[in-house]
């Protein structure tokens, strides 16, 4: 047991590997065991995107496990490759992944478009993550047009939910409570000062959204809006053979060239976003970071650039899938860092801590009494999560605007983007920044708006004066 010989101050024990780190559980952390048991029932979560798979591609419940269980494997690179990281979705991207999908009839010509965005995907994280040149990329897409695509992406999850024939429609009453108590839990100031003086309501806030999943198995067939959960006893039965014969490369042959080149446009919008969770993260991780020197722990948005970059490409060939896989579910990822700067007796390593809870979740996901105890809600878990991340990407596009006039740009781009896809938005973006930016297309404008850009504006009017 390596983890046992960590001295002050260093990193957990590891293989090196080129860019990688490897660790193994029990070997080189120790395996937390309250993570393990979250991550049982968190899996609720990674099956909500059965939903989405049965409905764009008009896949068997069996099939759709298959693709999540797979996904769930692949979680499980990020820690043991030395990314410390809850890895999840690219949840705000998935409502743009649906409607560019859905332009094709559904059938195998619906599959490979999917096959060819996540394959294009993929490739494109692992060549940035191989070049460094990830941070460059998104650099010099101009600020209006990252507005308009990160707060696109968020409303479209919202309308996702509500629009017609939407989950609102069928869970109305379910998806308002649930909804009401989690933003409670996860974004009200009161909440916040409310659990620091009660361990109780604390202990809630550290679950991240599962009390509201355990909330929405009871309300919902109260409000007669689903079944009550008909308990199955036994190991989950995934359908791979359906699924590689049907539903893949092996079965329906490889994408036309075209079906990749009309990918690119959203590929791009999706990766902005994906950006985006990989900046966050590595925020995240630097904060808890500086909570217990007793571990050194480094983040590498390079690294993860090539993990996600595998996942992707992989998953493309065995088992596409609309959710995409992303660098971090944000709310798990805050939840594992409020509870490793408790100190090393709480959480030895943060690798242990992320690592136990996504072992936790495949454990879950192999559980046939936990996956039909969840089944019936799984319209809720999936409402929830695209409404939080609808918030939160609204939130965060509005705030990579440096002007009003981004504002506006941004706001007229993400209608657009709703309405019309990726592509549509795009064009439109650029059309606006030419007409309106001229020679500073990239730079756009600061107008003093924005109090982070505060001192940028003070020295642009001092040099106007001047």
């Amino acid at each position: 047991m390596l983890w046992k010989n960590r001295k002050y101050g260093e990193e957990s024990p590891h293989i090196a590997a080129g860019p990688f780190k490897i660790r193994i559980p029990f070997v080189h952390y120790r395996f937390e065991w309250p993570d393990y048991v979250q991550g049982l029932l968190m899996c609720a979560v990674d099956l909500s995107a059965i939903p989405l798979l049965m409905a764009l591609l008009g896949m068997p419940f069996e099939v759709a496990l298959a693709i999540v269980m797979l996904n769930g494997v692949f979680y499980l690179l990020h820690h043991l490759l030395g990314d410390p990281a809850v890895p999840g979705w690219i949840t705000p991207a998935i409502p743009l992944i649906t409607l560019y999908c859905q332009q094709f009839p559904e059938g195998p010509e619906r599959i490979h478009s999917l096959i060819a965005f996540q394959l294009t995907l993929g490739i494109l994280c692992l060549i940035l993550g191989a070049t460094g040149l990830a941070s460059r990329v998104v650099s010099i897409i101009p600020p209006a047009i990252k507005t308009g695509i990160i707060m696109g992406a968020g409303l479209a999850a919202v309308i996702s939910v509500f629009q017609l024939g939407g989950k609102f429609e069928v869970f109305p009453w379910t998806i308002s409570i649930a909804v009401g108590i989690g933003f409670y839990l996860m974004f009200s100031k009161h909440f916040v000062a409310f659990q620091k003086r009660n361990k109780f309501w604390g202990t809630i806030a550290k679950l991240g959204v599962l009390p509201v999943i355990i909330i929405a198995i009871v309300i919902a067939p109260i409000f007669g809006e689903a079944k009550w959960p008909s308990i199955q006893w036994g190991i989950s039965s995934p359908d791979f053979a359906t699924l590689w014969n049907e539903y893949t490369v092996f079965g329906i042959g490889m994408p036309p060239l075209m079906m990749f080149i009309t990918a690119i446009p959203t590929v791009f919008a999706a990766y902005i976003v994906l950006f985006g969770d990989v900046i966050q993260n590595k925020v995240l991780v630097e904060d808890g970071a500086e909570a217990r020197p007793d571990e050194k722990v480094e983040y590498s948005p390079s690294r993860a650039h090539w993990i996600i970059g595998i996942r992707n490409a992989v998953m493309s060939i065995i088992g596409p899938d609309v959710t995409m896989s992303g660098p971090t579910w944000s709310a798990m990822q805050v939840v594992m860092i409020e509870r490793y700067k408790k100190g090393r007796k709480a959480m030895d390593s943060l690798f242990g801590g992320v690592g136990s809870f996504r072992w936790g979740t495949n454990t879950g996901l192999l559980l046939l009494p936990i996956v039909s105890l969840v089944e019936p809600i799984l319209g809720v878990a999936l409402a929830l999560t695209m409404l939080i991340q609808g918030y939160v990407s609204v939130k965060v596009g509005i705030l990579e605007a440096r002007s009003q006039t981004d504002l506006g740009i941004g706001g007229v781009i993400a209608a657009i983007l709703c309405i019309k896809g990726a592509a549509w938005g795009f064009a439109v973006g650029i059309l606006l920044c030419l007409l309106i930016y001229g020679r500073h297309f990239f730079r756009g404008e600061v107008d003093g708006t924005f109090t982070k850009n505060q001192r940028e504006y003070e020295n642009k009017k001092a040099n106007e004066e001047a």
